[in-house]
């Protein structure tokens, strides 16, 4: 399709999608009257209108059932979190089985490498990327310290080539083999926060694996967000976040993917609570561990249901519309805005150097070159909420659920007015 970097035509593109009718299906913040054009659902998504429903049902039960309503509410509480795990499948290429919801992001990657990082005084390394999100930077580092090595020597990082804004698969799989039977455990982000490449899954597990290592990702940025096979690519395990492109809500529970060769083991190294037993046996109160035959073993605590009733509702909205319609908008409404910028980048004086390399899910990264955060002040009060890191880079994720067409051309039109405006106040 050839583009125009016109709003006749950006309308045009809203007319023919398929998905425009879920823009009403979601709450935006307003600034000077009117609705923001939203590029940060990779930190935290819009709030779908239906999701006050679900919280208001659990609030209502808890009024009037109390306590009974672990059993007797519409949606009892006991078994709530089971609802998610069908719809989360489907997202993340995975059995229902092989899915649980519990806890959040870190917490859930720290227990699952009581599992699956298992050091040896030979075997004991860990691959991930350079610069990986603080919060995996911190939890692999703590637990290299927990299990007695130095993070200097059992940390390994991947890095980007000199000169290049992204990882090269080959590189990767040369590092796995260098590492080789000194490594435990590749544990990386499978879409990359910072520049929104979209690593090989599929690739870099098979490598992992063929040199005894588990493989394990973060998937806070991927779930929601792009294809998954988890099963099928045959990852020994995956986490992720609900509150990006998921819009379960701030810092809401998170989920799990446990591969079904792991599932139904007592022997498996685990930190174990009353809720990851047999949901036949656990009011027995048994001293002995029963582990449920699936994800759900891990969990350790009953659900918070409160966390958990916005995720559902969110998900209500992917089993409507279904993964293979959001990432052609994706693809589609990503395009455009790579074109728009482009556009701008003609008729003003500033270079924009998109870091995104093609193998992308909703996210295009920006270095504003000539540019710095007094540009990013002025989307912002200008009803464009996007994110800036240093020291020049704004990240946009046009979230198709709730972005439109419309919105990539508008937001160029602000974009270009802003670097006129402080060009002309430097002149």
């Amino acid at each position: 399709m050839t583009f125009q970097n016109t709003l006749e035509f950006a309308q045009q593109l809203d007319a023919e999608d398929k998905l425009a009718k879920y823009r009403e299906e979601f709450h935006y913040p307003q600034v000077n009257g009117k609705d923001v054009i939203y590029f940060t659902g990779n930190s935290l998504g819009l709030q779908p209108k239906r999701t006050q429903k679900f919280v208001d049902d659990v609030m209502k039960d808890w009024r009037e059932l109390a306590v009974e309503g672990h059993f007797y509410a519409e949606k009892p509480w006991w078994d709530y979190h089971e609802r998610l795990s069908k719809s989360l499948s489907k997202i993340v290429g995975a059995h229902p089985e092989e899915i649980s919801v519990m806890n959040t992001l870190t917490v859930n990657l720290h227990l699952l490498m009581v599992s699956f990082y298992r050091p040896t005084s030979k075997r004991y390394k860990i691959i991930c990327e350079e610069k990986a999100f603080p919060s995996d930077q911190y939890m692999l580092q703590s637990q290299a310290r927990f299990h007695g090595f130095d993070p200097k020597d059992a940390i390994v990082e991947v890095k980007k080539r000199e000169g290049e804004h992204f990882w090269r698969t080959e590189d990767i799989i040369q590092k796995i083999n260098e590492v080789g039977d000194e490594l435990a455990l590749v544990l990386m982000g499978g879409v990359n926060y910072y520049n929104g490449q979209v690593l090989d899954i599929q690739t870099i597990t098979a490598a992992g694996q063929s040199v005894g290592a588990f493989v394990g990702w973060d998937l806070a940025h991927g779930v929601g967000n792009i294809a998954l096979k988890l099963h099928d690519w045959n990852a020994d395990f995956a986490a992720w976040c609900s509150y990006k492109y998921m819009n379960s809500g701030p810092g809401n529970a998170a989920g799990i993917f446990v591969n079904q060769k792991h599932l139904n083991k007592k022997d498996i190294p685990r930190f174990e609570g009353w809720w990851g037993t047999k949901k036949e046996t656990r009011f027995l109160m048994q001293p002995e561990f029963d582990p449920i035959d699936s994800a759900d073993a891990w969990q350790l605590s009953n659900p918070p249901i409160l966390s958990v009733a916005p995720y559902l509702a969110s998900l209500e909205l992917f089993e409507e519309v279904g993964m293979e319609a959001l990432i052609e908008k994706q693809r589609k409404i990503v395009a455009y805005l790579e074109f728009v910028l482009h556009q701008i980048d003609k008729e003003v004086e500033s270079t924009f150097e998109i870091i995104t390399p093609e193998d992308r899910g909703c996210q295009l990264s920006v270095f504003l070159h000539g540019e710095g955060r007094p540009l990013f002040d002025y989307l912002m009060k200008n009803g464009v909420i996007t994110d800036w890191r240093e020291p020049n880079v704004i990240r946009l994720a046009p979230a198709p659920f709730y972005c439109s067409f419309a919105d990539m051309y508008n937001f160029g039109q602000i974009l270009k007015e802003g670097i006129l405006q402080k060009s002309a106040t430097v002149s």
